[in-house]
């Protein structure tokens, strides 16, 4: 009886320790969102991925150098695709967030909980409990909410179509890859399995910015540098994160970006936030809490 109660205490600290760490990947992420908006578009999207690419990678091989860590893995081939995949994701969210308002590009980017427990079904055999169902059709009634002043604002019906089409492809990447964060975890560590995503990122952006370099100015420099900074400290948390709680349910509660974000559109980029928003960051929110007590009783 004793073993169990320490048992359960264990598992209370690990869950806590896991909800800590995605909470704060969610504020790191909405503050990389912010400095990509900020940008506003003007320099190229390829730029600002290499850009991020390579702070990431400068800051990710001192620490595995300063730890003694072996850089390149164990898992080679599921490390590249892991960083394949979060390349690719991070140009439709880059694309997104410099065309929609940054409260509407994350939430549409974060229907990827639905596709992530989906996956994790079939491939990582993960149980899905009823809560996270419910949680995730709270969150589909959000995203569908906040979509809905694009489709009544904007005239260019077809622009509106391609660029939500983007977030949505950004959304399934991501779920995929958090799908192969989630099955390296076990046998790697997070700063290798962080390293191989700016080893991707670098050469597939190269190419890219040869006929299509901006030189930043002023400002820009500093969301740069924000976005490889917060990007970098938002893949630590998640990788922690996703290392003690299942991925279905550990990427449900990340929707907290989501309220971050609608935070910093209001009071930084003054964007205007209709009732149909605001009902969707609802029924967001009460998403992330109905996951949060799934993942506190899910190993009781």
């Amino acid at each position: 009886m004793r073993e169990k109660q320490i048992l359960y205490k264990f598992n209370n600290y690990r869950n806590l320790k896991g909800i800590k760490f995605l909470l704060g990947s969610g504020l790191a992420f909405s503050l990389m969102s912010v400095c990509v908006k900020a940008i506003g578009g003007r320099i190229p999207v390829s730029e600002l991925v290499f850009a991020r690419a390579f702070i990431s990678l400068i800051m990710t091989r001192l620490l595995l150098f300063k730890n003694n860590i072996n850089p390149w893995g164990y898992q080679k081939k599921l490390l590249l695709l892991r960083g394949i995949l979060g390349t690719l994701a991070l140009f439709c969210i880059f694309k997104a967030l410099t065309i929609l308002p940054i409260a509407t590009a994350t939430v549409i980017q974060y229907i990827y909980p639905t596709f992530t427990v989906i996956c994790a079904y079939f491939i990582l055999n993960e149980y899905i409990f009823k809560r996270i169902i419910y949680s995730i059709i709270i969150g589909w009634v959000g995203i569908i909410l906040v979509s809905q002043p694009e489709w009544t604002s904007n005239t260019d019906i077809k622009e509106t179509v391609i660029v939500i089409i983007i977030a949505i492809t950004g959304a399934l990447l991501t779920s995929l890859a958090y799908i192969c964060v989630r099955k390296l975890s076990a046998k790697e560590h997070p700063l290798v399995i962080i390293y191989y995503f700016p080893l991707v990122s670098i050469p597939f952006s190269i190419p890219l910015l040869i006929n299509n370099f901006v030189f930043p100015n002023g400002i820009e420099w500093i969301c740069i540098l924000g976005i490889g900074l917060f990007t970098q400290i938002g893949q630590v948390c998640i990788t922690e994160g996703l290392r003690v709680i299942p991925a279905g349910q550990a990427t449900s509660l990340n929707y907290s970006q989501v309220i971050f974000s609608s935070i910093w559109g209001i009071f930084i980029f003054k964007e205007a936030i209709s009732i149909t928003v605001y009902l969707g960051g609802i029924c967001v929110l009460i998403s992330t809490i109905i996951s949060m007590s799934a993942i506190k009783s899910s190993q009781a």
